[in-house]
């Protein structure tokens, strides 16, 4: 009996073994023959969390005759849009808007809105001006009035990004690339949104190096809000993505785990009973 119980332990154990060995040869088998690609980002999950930099940020928008009421409100919606995809707060990113026809107004500065609730009704309530499209006034009053640190930007010592993007749909009425250069000279990042009739090369004139990667043009005011993804992306500081494991690595070990285990357990119990047979064998020897 003893014995019978001893080659019993050791068979089940060779074969749990044996079943730990074929699950690992099945699966080296299918991934050599439909391996999957290296990085899988699951699509539910990916760009899931995104800080923005920390940002001293100025919104000019180009409101001149050209742009419709329709058109205008598609800008504010995508104003509103970015400010969703910040870090806004006081010691985060701030937010000024800079309104220009012919003549320039600023909306808001830097200064005036910490949460979004706030900024977002004031951008609601932004009108247009009309006429005409004097972008590089509007370009020297956001240098000269909303990035200066009366307005709400921080200091210079702080090394906050100060940023500014440019959206319109027309060509400058005045010169753009001197004041752009000195607005540039000073530290301020600037992106040249072109939209339906915009002037490719005053964008470029605008904007900071690389051009690649400051310039954009959109064909309708219709489609702008496609660029929100882009400039979450180019501003963002901290993304969290989630990986799935293509590979089932995780899978296949906790597998291995929970077998092994399976195996210590089962043998622990064989063992227990083995031990048990062998004392009732003796008390059956001693009567």
């Amino acid at each position: 009996m003893k014995s019978f119980l001893c080659s019993l332990c050791y068979c089940t154990s060779l074969l749990l073994s044996a079943v730990l060995a074929t699950y690992d040869q099945s699966y080296a088998q299918s991934r050599n023959n439909g391996r999957p690609p290296l990085r899988t980002l699951n699509p539910a999950k990916t760009d899931s969390q995104c800080r923005s930099r920390t940002l001293d940020l100025v919104f000019i928008i180009d409101s001149s005759r050209s742009v419709r009421p329709g058109e205008f409100e598609k800008v504010k919606i995508f104003l509103a849009d970015m400010v969703d995809t910040l870090d806004v707060g006081p010691e985060a990113t701030r937010v000024a808007v800079v309104n220009y026809a012919s003549t320039v107004k600023i909306e808001f500065l830097l200064k005036d809105h910490s949460n979004k609730p706030d900024m977002k009704r004031a951008i609601s309530r932004i009108e247009p001006l009309a006429a005409g499209t004097m972008t590089g006034l509007a370009i020297k009053t956001a240098m000269n009035e909303a990035f200066t640190e009366q307005s709400g930007a921080r200091p210079r010592s702080r090394k906050i990004s100060k940023v500014a993007i440019i959206v319109t749909d027309g060509r400058p009425q005045d010169q753009v690339e001197e004041v752009s250069a000195a607005a540039r000279a000073s530290g301020i990042e600037i992106y040249a949104v072109g939209v339906d009739r915009a002037d490719m090369r005053s964008l470029q004139l605008m904007a900071s190096i690389p051009l690649e990667d400051h310039v954009f043009y959109v064909e309708t005011y219709g489609v702008i809000e496609k660029l929100t993804s882009k400039f979450q992306e180019t501003l963002c500081e901290v993304k969290v993505v989630v990986v799935e494991d293509p590979c089932k690595c995780e899978a296949r070990l906790a597998f291995q785990k929970q077998t092994q285990a399976a195996i210590q357990q089962l043998t622990a119990k064989l063992a227990d009973v083995s031990g048990r047979m062998e004392r009732l064998e003796n008390m059956v020897d001693r009567v």
